[in-house]
């Protein structure tokens, strides 16, 4: 197995600060979708595109380059034929995804008190004599 070579060294996760990441991938629907992706052990390219519906090739190239890019995602070309490539999570992008998932549950929590806030409550006297 061999990492990419055009990404070796150029790991930006330590001069990008992590709040400009999450706003970059939490603004971005489809890398949302392709960290879910790669977390639930869909690894190649092909897989990756065929598991996320409406993505294109050239835009799931972009979103991995990106988290290659940021230390997220780790590339590794095995040296096949043909050339098998993979993509993992780093331990940075194992981290990075905890902070998704503790957005997500915050975001989860807000909505459900939304809902609960946007009934009307009735009065005991509402529900003992309803209007007819």
């Amino acid at each position: 197995m061999v990492q990419d070579t055009e990404t070796q060294g150029k790991n930006i996760s330590s001069q990008t600060p992590v709040t400009r990441m999450v706003e970059d991938i939490v603004g971005c629907k489809w890398s949302l979708a392709v960290l879910e992706t790669v977390r639930n052990s869909v690894i190649r390219p092909g897989a990756i595109r065929r598991s996320i519906a409406g993505i294109s090739t050239k835009v799931l190239n972009e979103r991995l380059a990106k988290m290659v890019r940021y230390g997220i995602l780790v590339k590794e070309i095995y040296p096949e034929l043909p050339p098998r490539v993979e993509y993992k999570l780093t331990r940075f992008g194992e981290r990075f995804i905890t902070i998704l998932d503790q957005i997500a549950m915050l975001q989860a929590e807000v909505s459900a008190d939304q809902e609960v806030n946007s009934h009307p409550k009735m009065h005991s006297n509402e529900i003992s004599n309803p209007q007819r």
